[in-house]
């Protein structure tokens, strides 16, 4: 899932921009300036940063790649705009009687943006190249419920075959899918971008796919640049109903918030849909009202390489409580995000209210500012690991600088020393996602997340799971695994929640991770467009923007 903000998600471990100006500068993949003229007529040009990888959905778990996934491809699911509501999109039908044995009858119609068809085989293959161990997707976690997953993706060794034996083609139009165990929510997972099908294309030429992806989406990448901009436009073939009402996307690549923020305000830019915290005060004076600020599925949190000696056994778990007791949450969310921030109390989020799965205060008394009590468990755990800690995280996207300041101040003052805790700043998205899939962190790290849909499970699982696909900390507890199963083989959703609940108290008393506060969705935008809104992942619904 992508890791935040998207930063970023499953998917998305999220990206975020520093509020000091860095000394590069945006490109613009050659836009015009102004109200946009030429060839950017009906165009929206909006605020992005280069993803981790090459975009494609099986190995895409980070906003920026995910933005570009959510444009240009659908799956058998979609997430309504504003509920976040799981919706079918090119499934007709997806039937169980037992919630393990599934029937999926595709629409018919659907096109990739090549015009070639897309069928059931364009799931079952890409479902399978997803799986397969050696193709080395960073999402195929999201297919191990599917009977024959261990085969192609054994723990260790090679795979002892190349496609899941729980995948069917029956038809053109039709495919069986058979679970491992009882997954009644399974269904609703079934929009998230890893689950999108994929045309011949992506197989008979992989690396010319990868430079200019095809998918069956509202939109059709046109070029990519790396460093200035990808250029995105109506896909003629799409078959949804939510046809964008422009004529394309132009997203260009910022290694600076504040850049972004101010060609916004000069008419250079449309959208920017993460705005630097500095700017959060006066932003909708400055932008006169044309403003966006609302919750959405996004938290932002600090775990610990639990892969390191020094952070494994009770004692480091007690300074890990310590330390979340050591922050202010009230005190920097007031004054660096206002009122775009809540201090959290949980690992999930309030969007969640609706949907189920949303229990405020799980996280207890280590999620109060208690420096009193924060010295003494630190001190009874030993203390610092070396005599002091280090907080990274990228600072090329989410004002993320700022905070991380704010954040060791505050440990700082709790521990009565000035440099128990200092930043240490990775100058893009980037190169922080290599460094931490690398297992090279050593003290506290950033893991925001945004959710893929609407369910307890994608803020618990994706995260905590032994071996998950975004579990970033390296946490790994027998008994929350065994309660994440129990959910998920549930009957029905609440006693799923109920079961999910049990698992978050068990990870909150290990405390692999700080939650720290829920994030708001903001965005600004110019005069140049109308009728912008942000989505529950934090994400702008592009299909709806108008260009004047």
């Amino acid at each position: 899932m992508r890791g935040a903000t998207r930063v970023t998600m499953t998917r998305r471990a999220l990206a975020a921009v520093g509020a000091v100006a860095l000394t590069a500068t945006a490109c613009g993949g050659g836009s015009t300036s102004g109200g946009g003229g030429g060839s950017q007529d009906g165009v929206v040009r909006a605020f992005w940063t280069d993803p981790q990888h090459p975009v494609e959905p099986a190995n895409t778990n980070e906003v920026q790649g995910g933005k570009v996934l959510d444009m240009i491809s659908r799956g058998l699911m979609k997430y309504d705009p504003v509920t976040g509501k799981a919706e079918k999109a090119v499934a007709r039908s997806i039937t169980t009687e037992d919630q393990r044995n599934f029937t999926i009858t595709l629409e018919k119609g659907w096109k990739f943006s090549d015009g070639t068809p897309v069928t059931a085989k364009s799931f079952v293959d890409a479902w399978n190249y997803g799986a397969l161990v050696t193709n080395k997707q960073i999402n195929s976690y999201f297919f191990q419920y599917i009977d024959g997953y261990d085969e192609v993706h054994p723990e260790k060794g090679k795979p002892r075959a190349k496609t899941m034996s729980g995948l069917k083609v029956k038809d053109g139009h039709t495919f069986t899918v058979r679970l491992n165990q009882e997954f009644s929510t399974w269904p609703q997972t079934l929009g998230y971008s890893a689950y999108a099908p994929l045309p011949r294309s992506f197989f008979t030429d992989h690396d010319g796919w990868l430079e200019k992806p095809v998918g069956n989406g509202p939109y059709k990448v046109d070029s990519y640049s790396k460093g200035q901009s990808m250029k995105l436009s109506r896909n003629k073939h799409y078959a949804g109903e939510d046809k964008p009402r422009n004529k394309g996307v132009e997203l260009k690549v910022y290694t600076d918030q504040n850049t972004g923020y101010t060609d916004l305000q000069a008419g250079n830019l449309d959208v920017v849909d993460e705005l630097p915290a500095g700017q959060l005060k006066n932003a909708k004076r400055d932008l006169h009202g044309r403003y966006i600020n609302q919750p959405a599925g996004i938290t932002q949190s600090l775990s610990f390489p639990m892969y390191d000696k020094k952070w494994q056994g009770g004692k480091a778990a007690m300074v890990r409580r310590g330390l979340s007791m050591a922050i202010n949450r009230k005190e920097v969310t007031d004054k660096i995000y206002h009122g775009t921030r809540e201090p959290a109390t949980d690992l999930t989020s309030p969007v969640l209210k609706t949907a189920g799965g949303y229990k405020p205060g799980l996280c207890g008394k280590a999620c109060e500012y208690d420096p009193k009590g924060a010295r003494k468990l630190i001190k009874q755990g030993g203390g610092l690991p070396g005599g002091r800690i280090t907080l990274t995280s990228n600072v090329d996207t989410g004002s993320h600088r700022q905070w991380m300041e704010a954040v060791c101040n505050s440990v700082n003052r709790t521990l009565r020393k000035n440099n128990a805790c200092t930043v240490n700043p990775v100058p893009t998205f980037s190169e922080f996602r290599s460094d931490i899939t690398d297992r090279k962190m050593k003290g506290m790290f950033r893991t925001g997340w945004q959710m893929d849909y609407p369910l307890i499970q994608n803020f618990i699982q994706p995260v905590y799971y032994t071996d998950a696909s975004s579990n970033d900390s390296g946490f790994s507890d027998p008994q929350v695994d065994k309660l994440i199963d129990k959910a998920n083989a549930a009957a029905d959703q609440k006693s799923a929640v109920g079961l999910f609940q049990q698992a978050e108290k068990r990870i909150l008393e290990t405390f692999p991770a700080i939650p720290l506060w829920y994030q708001n969705g903001n965005a600004g935008y110019s005069d140049r467009v109308g009728k912008v809104k942000l989505n529950p992942f934090s994400v702008p619904v592009f299909t709806d923007i108008k260009v004047k």
